[in-house]
This record gives structure tokens, sequence and C-alpha cells, in this order.
């Protein structure tokens, strides 16, 4: 099969940064569905990876969390998918990723794909939209029926992947009152497009920017980017036996202690922790991708679909990884199908 790999980390500049290469097809055991890949979308995850760590002696890493494909063929005990099923996923990873034409993927984090997508238009969801799943209703353990109207959530980031999702779900399902932030006209009113009830510069100080609208605390942040930046901020304007909920990686440690006199509990998310360690409840990414499929074909959310780079294969993935380490790109970047 087709596949794009690398053996040795380094920047997307370095010779044979990403490598077309031909591999095995792998063989579906147990849980694993193996999927025909037709779309893959890329995310930041996908440079720190390539950028930080190397292939063992002599092989070929391949990376890659968010594709669409089609069940070629399945394992033993696989009892939510058949042959035939279009699906969609992040995977998982601690194995070998989307950059190939067929790859291996446990049923119990793969959901179906939505009817009322096209398969390019699908890719861009999955990582973002478990990510924006479990900070929401996992986490911070918000309700999905509208009853947290006494809620306020400040999103830092919310123009991005993962917040437009949040965005959306929040401002659909738990009934809070959603603050998002944004650097940029064109930022900022995509937020107010996506259903926020205001939008403040997460350039100048969140409290006063709060204060402006006539907001003095929140009972959730949701920090996305730059939380080192905001760290002092938050714990302002968060009220007390407030939340705060995060993904990013700080440059610097966070000085924890700062939560304590307002007993502020603090949340991490990291969507591939059920695939990791194989947790009880690993089955909930397969529900909540159905989920957010069923909420994507009844027209309660939409796509962060922005642009098509061409097909699967090195040249194409080298130039997404340049424009998502410029912090330029513009919605999800998706590629489509292996021909050369």
């Amino acid at each position: 099969m087709k596949a794009i790999g690398y053996q040795t980390a380094g920047a997307i500049t370095a010779p044979n940064a990403l490598e077309n290469i031909t591999l095995a097809e792998p063989t579906a055991i147990g849980f694993d569905l193996l999927v025909e890949i037709k779309a893959i979308s890329v995310n930041p995850v996908d440079t720190k990876i390539r950028a930080s760590s190397s292939a063992p002696a002599g092989e070929y890493k391949i990376i890659g969390w968010d594709a669409v494909g089609v069940v070629k063929a399945v394992g033993e005990k696989v009892s939510l998918f058949n042959v035939g099923d279009e699906v969609w996923y992040a995977g998982d990873i601690s194995r070998s990723g989307s950059y190939a034409e067929y790859q291996l993927v446990d049923e119990r984090i793969v959901g179906h794909k939505p009817k009322s997508l096209t398969y390019t238009q699908a890719a861009a969801l999955p990582l973002t939209g478990i990510t924006a799943w479990e900070i929401l209703f996992d986490r911070l353990a918000l309700p999905q029926d509208g009853s947290a109207t006494d809620a306020r959530i400040l999103i830092i980031g919310a123009a991005g992947g993962v917040g437009s999702i949040i965005t959306q779900l929040a401002v659909k399902l738990t009934g809070a009152e959603v603050i998002g932030t944004a650097s940029r006209p064109e930022s900022a009113a995509w937020v107010h497009k996506l259903g926020a009830d205001a939008v403040i510069d997460h350039t100048k100080p969140l409290s006063q920017e709060l204060a402006n609208i006539g907001i003095t605390n929140v009972t959730h942040v949701i920090s996305l980017t730059q939380t080192d930046q905001h760290f002092d901020e938050i714990v302002q304007v968060l009220k007390p036996q407030g939340k705060l909920a995060l993904i990013d990686d700080p440059k610097g440690p966070l000085d924890v202690m700062k939560l304590k006199r307002k007993s502020l509990s603090l949340h991490w998310e990291l969507m591939f922790t059920r695939s990791l360690y194989q947790t009880e409840d690993m089955i909930a990414q397969h529900h909540l991708l159905n989920r957010l499929s069923a909420l994507i074909d009844t027209g309660e959310l939409q796509s962060t679909f922005g642009e098509h780079y061409g097909t699967i294969n090195a040249q194409n993935l080298i130039k997404a990884h340049a424009q998502i380490e410029s912090g330029k790109a513009i919605g999800k970047i998706v590629l489509e199908g292996f021909n050369q």
C-alpha cells in the first residue's frame, strides 16, 4: 500500500522530512477495523510528533490523526461495523497513523461518518470534535439538555479548530452564556457566526474585556491556547469554585497554588487518553462520534473544513505541515485520495 512516512524527526524543511513509501497492507484482528482511507486532515499534533519523535532504526513512522474511510475488513471481535461502512475517527497516537492507504483502528474509537458531508468535509472534524465533546461533557461535566442557564463559559481561542466546535456545542446543548475570544476582526466575526453571545479580544486583559461587556466573572474557562500567558487573568475572572479546562502545552509550569483561594479546579483534556490506556469507557468515543454525526446531519453543527491541499502524498503534506507551523492556517487542511 502507498504511505507517507519519515525516519528521522526534524524540521519540515529537512531532506526526507516526509517521503512517499510502500508498505505491506495490515491485517485486521480482534477489535480492529481495516479502513481504506479516503480523506485526512492535518493537525498541530502531526507537526509536533514529526518534529520530535523518530522512527525505530531502519523503519518508517506513519503519523496522522484524522481520517474518513470505508471499512475493508474486520477483526473477529468486531460487532459495531460491517465491511463497506463509511467511518470517521481520530485514531490512537500510539499506533500507525492515517497517512496511508489502509489503517487499522479499534472500532471502539470509530464512528459512522455523517451522511450529509463529503469525505473531505468530514475529515476536518473527528479530532477537534472528540476534544471539544470531552472537554464540555466529560471533563467539565456540563449538561447536554440546555439546563446550564446559570453558567458562563469563556472560551480562549474560540476561532480555532477545537474552539469552533466547542463554541457550537456549548451554544446548542448546554444553555450557558458563551463568551469567545478572538484577536482579529475576521476571527471575531466567525465566532459570532458560530453563535457566541459575545466575543472579546484575548490580546487585552481578559478581566477588563469582560468588564467592558458587563461581566464580572465566569463559571468555566476553556483555554485552548497560550494558557501560561493568560493564567493570572483566568484565575481572576473565574468565579469561586469555578472550573478551568485546557488542552495546550504551557511553555512553563503553572502555579496551581493560585487556584486554591477560590477552590478552582483544573481539568486536562487529551483525546488520546482513552485509547492509550484502553480505559473501561473507551467506547465512549464511538458513541460521541455518532452523536456528532447526528448533530451534523440535522444541521445543528457545521464543518470547520478550510482548505483542500489535493492528493495525499509527501509533497502536499509537506506544504500542509509548513502552513500549520506558520500559524496562518484558516480552518482545517484536508487532503483526499492516493492517486499520484
